[in-house]
């Protein structure tokens, strides 16, 4: 099978389908090129898709990513990286192995093609100049034989005829012959060239064109062949990739296995776990017993006699507590020396009552840190540094990561040291090398460094045993805050200024002792009653005993005054009174009995 052969006469057509080639070429090579564009930005969308996703640093997204559902996400992150980057390896392989060398080979084809179809028709042209040449003799031959036809003919008419001249007769013999003599001339040179001209035909259909044909034929079989090739490496690329990108799957698969859900939900616990333990039971309140007072129509519970009456301070108002909804900002608790039942030589209670169920409920709900003093409330605090604002068990937490922190500064600082040390110990011995003195200040700062951090770090070990040495008694706190303080004694509750308090956004805090505490709420009560309109009163109270205000912000009472109600007890177990315009404070709600005005009831 030879197209020399075969296709002898389809010079035009094999030129046409050689192109025809080159172009399918082309177009391939233009396909593979758009699918590099492809992998590339594939593998650009799914780096920013995993950027996008990434957590960001400092940022509470980063605390997270412990649980192991989170670190299996990260995982997937991270191989969808790995992923992209075998897709981006399609592409420079695409682009190297067939690209680039598919655009070199095709500007060699065109070319050999180019070269190939020129032969074929240089060889065109001369077996046409032949042909010419071939014809041109053949039209003389046929003319000179048609003249020395006429001049025998005419000489054998001036023969026959007897009026002519034997000098005429003569004369047209000699033409006659000099005709004949040229046509057998132009039929041997006809001749001839008629002999080359089969000799150069047959040359050129059957050596020539086979030869120059065969070689095109080469040429377009050598072109398939590298299409072929090339769609090997196509998929060959595509395969080398596989195993690589089967391993980023396998771990994404890896990844999704090592979720733990139970481990989830231990972190969950470590993460808010209070410390404090659960309320106890709510005991049955007898309201078939005269009221000894008119209780608010706002108030949840009747809180007269409190084992520990809440102090309310600056006069503003606030919501009450429904049981199961969370309050961000709950009242204040009283100083505990202010309480009935810690009023030394103070009369007790004559009814003591459980602490309201909306307290008891927003104890151990609510987990927000809290703001110290009355100031910050209004404008904003820092966290303490001993982390008082968080419950127990984070607050251990928070300690010890902190001592874990401040003992890692130590051993840095530590081998900092150390090299110093090596360092100096260098120059020392070859002074040529460096200033031993020159070391002296930068190792005593660190030293400096080293002891300030243990200080720090023994503080925190300090605040941290507190904590842990506390945690076992929280159930008794706890149940004190139920509303067990008929067993305390006053003595033993004027010392519980260790006792949880309730701060305004939710959470809780640990005062170090009642000193500091009254301190605190006495340096900041003035700055809440600042510029402050009276209130007008809302009706009068009779006192039921007698209350000495020992505490800033409270006011003194004898049994049997009568005094006015500028403010209701909001549930926290203290009551506003005034006596005069100058002389206005708290008093425990359990010790006087209120008559409100029924229209400032009602508004």
């Amino acid at each position: 099978m030879s197209w020399g052969t075969e296709l002898w006469d389809q010079f035009d057509n094999l030129e046409k389908h050689t192109q025809w080639g080159i172009d399918i070429l082309e177009k391939y090579i233009k396909f593979v090129k758009e699918r590099t564009e492809i992998e590339l930005s594939y593998a650009k969308q799914l780096r920013n898709l995993s950027k996008k996703y990434q957590p960001k640093k400092n940022s509470k997204e980063e605390e997270e990513y412990r649980y192991t559902a989170c670190k299996a996400f990260l995982s997937t992150l991270n191989e969808m990286n790995d992923y992209a980057g075998q897709h981006e390896v399609i592409s420079e392989n695409m682009t190297s192995q067939i690209t680039v060398e598919l655009t070199r080979y095709v500007q060699d084809l065109k070319q050999e093609r180019k070269s190939h179809f020129h032969e074929g028709r240089k060889a065109q042209q001369h077996i046409e100049t032949c042909w010419k040449q071939l014809e041109s003799s053949k039209r003389r031959f046929e003319r000179d034989c048609k003249e020395a036809d006429r001049a025998q003919q005419y000489f054998e008419k001036m023969d026959a005829d007897i009026n002519v001249t034997k000098a005429d007769v003569e004369k047209a013999r000699q033409q006659a012959q000099t005709r004949h003599q040229m046509a057998e001339d132009s039929k041997a040179d006809y001749s001839l060239i008629l002999q080359k001209f089969n000799q150069e035909q047959r040359e050129y259909y059957y050596t020539h064109i086979p030869t120059i044909f065969q070689k095109i034929q080469e040429m377009e079989e050598r072109r398939i062949v590298r299409v072929g090739e090339s769609m090997k490496t196509y998929a060959e690329v595509d395969r080398q990739v596989i195993p690589i990108i089967g391993k980023c799957l396998d771990e994404i698969v890896k990844a999704a296995k090592s979720i733990d859900q139970k481990n989830d939900s231990q972190l969950v616990i470590e993460a808010y776990k209070s410390g404090f333990e659960p309320p106890g039971d709510i005991e049955f309140e007898d309201y078939t017993q005269p009221m000894k007072r008119t209780v608010s129509d706002n108030s949840l519970s009747n809180s007269r006699g409190e084992g520990k009456p809440e102090l309310k301070f600056g006069g503003k108002s606030k919501g009450k507590l429904w049981p199961f909804i969370k309050k961000n900002k709950p009242p204040p608790p009283p100083p505990a020396s202010a309480s009935p039942s810690a009023v030394p030589n103070g009369p007790q209670s004559p009814k003591q009552q459980k602490e309201p169920l909306s307290h008891r409920f927003n104890e151990f709900m609510t987990s927000k840190p809290k703001i110290h003093c009355f100031r910050s409330l209004k404008r904003g605090g820092a966290a303490p540094e001993d982390f008082s604002n968080l419950p127990p068990e984070q607050r251990r937490k928070k300690l010890q990561q902190k001592v874990d922190e401040l003992n890692k500064d130590i051993q840095k600082e530590m081998d900092q040291r150390d090299a110093i040390t090596k360092m100096k110990d260098v120059y020392l011995k070859n002074p040529q090398m460096g200033d031993p003195a020159s070391l002296d200040h930068k190792l005593t700062e660190v030293s400096q460094n080293i002891e300030k951090l243990r200080l720090e770090a023994q503080k925190f070990e300090a605040w941290l045993a507190e904590v842990e040495g506390r945690l076992p008694a929280r159930s008794d706190q706890a149940r004190r805050q139920s509303g067990m303080y008929d067993t305390q004694s006053p003595a033993t509750v004027n010392n519980c200024a260790q006792d949880r308090e309730s701060s305004p956004d939710g959470s809780y805090t640990e005062e170090q002792s009642q000193e500091s505490e009254v301190k605190v709420l006495a340096t900041d009560f003035d700055d809440e009653f600042d510029d402050e309109e009276p209130l007008p009163a809302i009706g009068t109270c009779k006192a039921l005993y007698t209350f000495e205000g020992q505490n800033e912000g409270t006011i003194s009472v004898v049994e049997g005054e009568t005094l006015y109600v500028i403010e209701e007890d909001k549930g926290d177990g203290w009551t506003r009174i005034r006596r005069s315009e100058d002389e206005e404070g708290y008093v425990p709600t359990s010790y006087v009995e209120v008559y409100l005005d029924k229209n400032a009831k009602d508004s």
